[in-house]
């Protein structure tokens, strides 16, 4: 006999869950809310199949009843097991808050310190449905990127936050709250870890069942990590790798006319549509799911929608005729695109597309982060929970047909490039044509974006620097542009090397036209690249302007962790790393320790994030700017760190920008020592050694 899934919709919850004060004066117990189950009508994550044992089952029972007192958890384990049977993992959704979830002023936050409210006001914008891409599993993004693994830890969370004094430290475990401990003002207020598993266990099938079991969590980068500011993030990094693109492989400024092919509108992809249109070039964007579709269209990130190849083939060449900026979204499946620009291509001669890339989940292919051709939206979805066994199979056999039709538009003057989603690494284990001829196994036939575009832009210190404004005003947003384009302006009036001036002037045409294009979702936040000379001015001219009373309440300041030092990826991030230690993690650790005693007001350290479970650790950080010297001090000093780290590692690795930006670094500070690498540039003298 079948179990009924528990759907909510519609009224409102108690009282006592409907407040900022109740969600910070712990687990609601007496009495327990009403169980509602899941809302209708809001995105849900993907059934999980991890295959737990009856033994393993009862494990993530007992783990997740070990939250209650005994006199709840008779009534609780049903239906605790319910959700284990029904999604594979226990959410604990009876406990899922009536409150709006977003982030609030910072002052409306009960707190003994600015440190901990401005965490709970990151932590809600994780949250918010607005931001979050299942908000009730406490998935932000990617799929399966967790802010937490259930809502027990929330509320124990907001808990200890609003208990914290600037003499503890709340240390949090994959998602859960192990408690305050005693600390000095100077530490970190939170340090946080996810997935930190041994690595011979770190494989993807022992990932589902120690997250099924709840005590693991994929907290992807800026997730797990309270970090997140909505898509606006990757619509910049998106900018500016398709604006790089061009001048790269096309080499042209101006991308007007040109079409940019691509898929996914969801979490983070769904910034590629209004990344193509401010950037001037047509984007058209594959969707398989309406809802995700639909949501980009009603916020206007993308200009139109239509579900026939047919007009979608007629839209792209009239817009490419005009060369007009489009963002058209198809719904329907990007390999059924892909074969119908071959198809084009064949039969007229006429190449329609000149770059291409893939922001799908691929991280995750087989529990929702790729949806195979063959199938359609829900009928994958269904066979996903009944048969992973078959899906899996569908899913490459749909690679190989989206790598086979790449390969033959790449025959002409199209350019595609791996977005770093871990697309190029699961078609190779398909068995997808994707082999370099020659190559190390970190290289493939069309390189990752970091290899070729944005590379030599880490090597010179420049990555996604990001500030949340938390008291919510958007007057505080605007001076905090303001401030950070006239930082960038004063920089190149003042003389910088014509790489670094291209850099900057990018970045200021990102400020303009993302208040232009109103970017922000969630909290008001920016992000633009820097380098660590114009990170630490504009920390110091914010944290003064707090002090001045020009902007209202504390600034937050973080990053992606994907970054010159925050992350050791090999197949992005270090991509570009050619001395053999792209597969070593060191720089992610120290990145995240480094942060840590100098300054930082959390730090975060993940196994896991962009390109998948056991494939990548990252390290990042959030920092509050009060207005106080203590602040400005902390600021240059954590920020210097958290980009030398990463340009000196390039250097070492033998990198000619990183390592000229090093010694110029070493000259404007003293308390930078750094013995620099030799070249080895006599190729016989090693055949020789090696021959002796």
């Amino acid at each position: 006999m079948g179990v009924q899934r528990p759907e909510r919709v519609g009224p409102a919850r108690p009282a006592d869950m409907c407040s900022l004060r109740a969600l910070c004066s712990g687990l609601p117990l007496r009495p327990l809310p009403e169980n509602r189950g899941r809302c209708a009508g809001v995105p849900h994550a993907p059934v999980r199949t991890p295959g737990l044992s009856p033994t393993e089952e009862q494990l993530a029972l007992r783990n997740a009843l070990r939250y209650f007192p005994p006199d709840v958890q008779e009534q609780l384990a049903p239906e605790f097991a319910q959700e284990l049977r029904l999604y594979g993992h226990i959410y604990m959704y009876r406990f899922c808050p009536n409150l709006e979830m977003k982030a609030y002023p910072v002052e409306q936050y009960p707190c003994r310190t600015k440190a901990a409210a401005a965490i709970m006001h990151m932590i809600m914008n994780n949250l918010d449905p607005a931001v979050a891409q299942f908000p009730q599993e406490l998935v932000t993004y990617g799929g399966n990127g967790q802010v937490f693994s259930n809502w027990a830890q929330f509320w124990l969370t907001m808990s200890y936050l609003s208990q914290m004094t600037e003499e503890q430290t709340l240390v949090m475990y994959s998602g859960h709250p192990l408690g305050l401990f005693p600390s000095s003002p100077g530490a970190p207020r939170l340090v946080i870890t996810n997935g930190m598993v041994i690595p011979n266990y770190s494989s993807r099938i022992e990932y589902e069942k120690l997250f099924a079991m709840g005590v693991t969590m994929y907290g992807q980068m800026t997730a797990g990590s309270y970090c997140y500011i909505g898509p606006q993030g990757i619509v910049h990094g998106t900018v500016l790798t398709v604006l790089n693109a061009g001048r790269r492989y096309l080499g042209v400024e101006d991308l007007a006319g040109k079409v940019f092919v691509t898929s996914g509108l969801g979490g983070m992809s769904g910034a590629q549509a209004k990344a193509a249109v401010i950037v001037g070039c047509i984007g058209v964007i594959a969707e398989v799911d309406g809802a995700a579709l639909r949501k980009r269209y009603q916020q206007g990130w993308l200009m139109e929608v239509t579900n026939s190849l047919d007009h979608c083939i007629e839209r792209l060449r009239e817009a490419r005729k005009r060369k007009e900026a489009l963002s058209l979204g198809y719904h329907g499946n990007v390999v059924d695109l892909w074969e119908r620009l071959v198809h084009e291509l064949d039969t007229t001669g006429e190449l329609l597309v000149d770059l291409g890339s893939d922001q799908t989940s691929c991280h995750n292919p087989f529990n929702g982060g790729y949806y195979p051709v063959q199938l359609g939206f829900a009928e994958a979805q269904s066979l996903m929970a009944s048969d992973p066994a078959a899906f899996k199979g569908l899913v490459q056999e749909s690679l190989r047909r989206h790598v086979s039709a790449i390969n033959r538009l790449a025959q002409g003057n199209f350019f595609f490039w791996d977005y770093g989603n871990a697309f190029l690494l699961e078609a190779h284990r398909a068995g997808a044509d994707v082999g370099k001829p020659g190559a190390s196994k970190m290289e493939f036939r069309y390189p990752s974006y970091v290899q070729h575009i944005m590379g030599d832009i880490f090597s010179q210190g420049f990555g996604p620097f990001r500030w949340v404004c938390t008291s919510g005003d958007p007057q505080d947003l605007a001076v905090t542009d303001h401030l950070a384009t006239s930082v960038l302006e004063e920089a190149i009036s003042g003389g910088v090397n014509p790489a670094v001036k291209l850099q900057y002037m990018d970045n200021i045409r990102w400020i303009r036209e993302a208040a232009k294009h109103q970017l922000v979702v969630g909290s008001q936040a920016r992000i633009l690249y820097s380098d660590q000379k114009g990170r630490v001015a504009i920390a110091v001219a914010f944290n003064q302007a707090i002090a001045r009373g020009e902007i209202k309440a504390p600034v937050v300041l973080s990053r992606d962790h994907h970054d010159v030092s925050g992350t050791d990826s090999p197949f992005r991030e270090t991509s570009n790393i050619h001395d053999g230690s792209a597969f070593c993690a060191d720089m992610a650790v120290q990145n995240f320790v480094g942060d840590a005693f100098r300054g930082a007001t959390w730090v975060a350290l993940h196994n896991g994030g962009g390109v998948g479970w056991g494939e990548v650790i990252n390290g990042g950080f959030g920092l509050v700017l009060d207005g106080t010297e203590e602040a400005e001090q902390k600021a240059r000093m954590m920020l210097s760190w958290d980009v030398s780290n990463g340009v000196a590692r390039r250097c070492w690795s033998g990198n000619r920008k990183a390592y000229e930006i090093i010694c110029q670094t070493m000259q404007e500070n003293s308390g930078l020592v750094v013995t620099l690498p030799h070249e080895v540039t006599d190729e016989y003298m090693l055949q020789q050694a090696l021959q002796a």
